[in-house]
């Protein structure tokens, strides 16, 4: 039967359940059980009540079987046509696979063994006018899957164990750094000046103010703030936006967690980085290994160290001194960025690490020395003023996480600030964040921060090869109308 057909077919029957006086969607019944729960404490000849989706049905004579399914599990429903009477039996052929109903009844078990409630009362809680995925070809449809989720949730159960893995991940990061006495705090989606981090904002307008304001790219200024203010360990697990490419590894609309520690550094970020991760793998898991994409990853310590500075003054004979043309030179006389007449350092700095992500190992490594002008929120090292004390983490080859010893001179902040503003294309250009420097101004203690990306944290955990895999709705083109 084609889908138009099914779906009239459905519209029919909810017509008819409405012309004999049934509301198709009716009032959830809340003292009901949780499937889950109801069948390990199974007692035979026990009353029970369950609300959730038909997934299932078979006939047997005068005998109807239905499996219904809520979050916790599926139990089987036994109907006998010969128990309804006129009205309810009427009622019960209007029920469809993907309908919800709530169902009471009877324990017992059938004569394989498999606990069934034996139906006394139902009702009609929704009408589903179209089919299940199963009955159709649509969701093999890749693209289909991200768009239609709630489809894709109900027909995979392995799509559904990711986000409860994605949930789970994220419960255990808030338990370990709440131990370890950070607070969880909440700061501002709509900012003045993009800034805290290189990328291109959404923008936005209020209209009460009459003021332009940016999705924020990160939310960092405004955590260090909060050092300023006193809270000496903040987080918070954040969505930010950048205006920029759809990856398998880049989505517009991503979720970070950023932690600041006042007194300490890049270091004690990489121990914290480590300990975390490790955690969190253990705790989800149940160890420290783990496949991801058919290859093996150790999170065994120590983790391996490499250095930016060395690495791309051997591919490409880049010096920390090199200003952003010579950098761009060197690119194009190793054969990258050949189609590029002028970059930002920053731009630079992505295509070199976007080169350089291919070569790292599998296992955990912090790169660190990266070039002091090419961090401008960072602290510089104390024996080279030209490196930064900065490190990125890579596993398995992707950019997981983000850290620095931060810089908390604000004369130093301002002239860096200015320097960056003057690289910028003009449709780029933005303002010194001066309400920062104020901030800065009336004393930031020295801090390590720490960003994680949470998103590609999850690809890590559930081995998935698209950070689509682990966003409930990424963001899609328009359908074709």
């Amino acid at each position: 039967m084609e889908l138009n057909e099914i779906i009239q077919q459905r519209r029919d029957k909810l017509a008819a359940l409405k012309e004999k006086g049934v509301s198709p969607y009716g009032c959830a019944q809340d003292s009901c059980m949780q499937i889950g729960q109801a069948l390990k404490e199974f007692r035979e000849g026990e009353k029970a009540g369950f609300n959730g989706r038909i997934m299932a049905r078979r006939s047997h004579g005068k005998a109807t079987f239905l499996d219904l399914r809520d979050s916790t599990g599926k139990i089987q429903l036994y109907f006998k046509l010969d128990d309804m009477d006129k009205d309810k039996a009427a009622t019960f052929e209007n029920l469809d696979i993907a309908d919800f109903i709530n169902a009471r009844g009877e324990f017992f078990k059938t004569r394989t063994g498999e606990p069934t409630l034996k139906v006394e009362e139902f009702e009609i809680l929704s009408k589903a006018l179209r089919p299940l995925p199963e009955k159709w070809h649509g969701l093999k449809d890749v693209e289909l899957r991200y768009r239609q989720r709630y489809l894709d949730l109900i027909s995979n159960d392995e799509v559904k164990k990711v986000f409860l893995m994605r949930s789970r991940i994220i419960k255990v990061i808030r338990e370990f750094l709440e131990e370890k006495g950070f607070l969880e705090v909440e700061t501002p989606m709509m900012h003045n000046i993009a800034g805290g981090a290189a990328g291109r904002p959404f923008k936005a307008h209020h209209n009460e103010y009459d003021m332009d304001l940016y999705l924020r790219i990160a939310p960092e200024l405004y955590l260090k703030r909060l050092l300023v203010g006193g809270f000496e360990r903040v987080y918070e697990i954040n969505r930010s936006f950048r205006n920029e490419g759809v990856s398998t590894r880049h989505n517009p609309e991503f979720t970070m967690l950023e932690v600041y520690q006042a007194y300490a550094n890049y270091e004690d970020m990489m121990k914290l980085s480590q300990d975390l991760i490790i955690h969190v793998a253990m705790e989800v898991l149940g160890e420290n290994e783990f496949v991801y994409q058919g290859k093996k990853v150790s999170l065994s310590i120590p983790w391996q160290r490499r250095s930016f500075a060395e690495m791309v003054k051997d591919k490409f004979g880049i010096v920390p001194g090199d200003e952003a043309q010579a950098m761009l030179k060197k690119l194009r006389d190793k054969g990258h960025a050949k189609d590029k007449a002028k970059l930002t350092r920053s731009q630079i700095n992505k295509i070199i690490e976007d080169i350089l992500e291919q070569e790292m190992s599998t296992n955990p490594t912090f790169v660190t020395d990266y070039f002091t002008n090419l961090c401008p929120l960072a602290k510089t090292r104390r024996d080279n003023p030209l490196l930064s004390e900065r490190f990125e983490l890579y596993v398995a080859g992707m950019e997981i996480g983000n850290a620095y010893s931060e810089l908390n001179d604000p004369l130093e902040q301002k002239r860096r600030f200015e320097e960056e503003i003057r690289e910028l294309n003009a449709d780029e250009k933005k303002e010194v964040d001066a309400d920062y420097i104020l901030a800065l101004e009336h004393g930031m203690p020295p801090a390590g921060g720490l960003g994680i990306g949470i998103d590609r944290l999850v690809m890590l955990l559930t081995d998935q090869p698209s950070i689509r895999d682990v966003i409930l709705f990424p963001l899609l083109r328009p359908e074709k109308q």
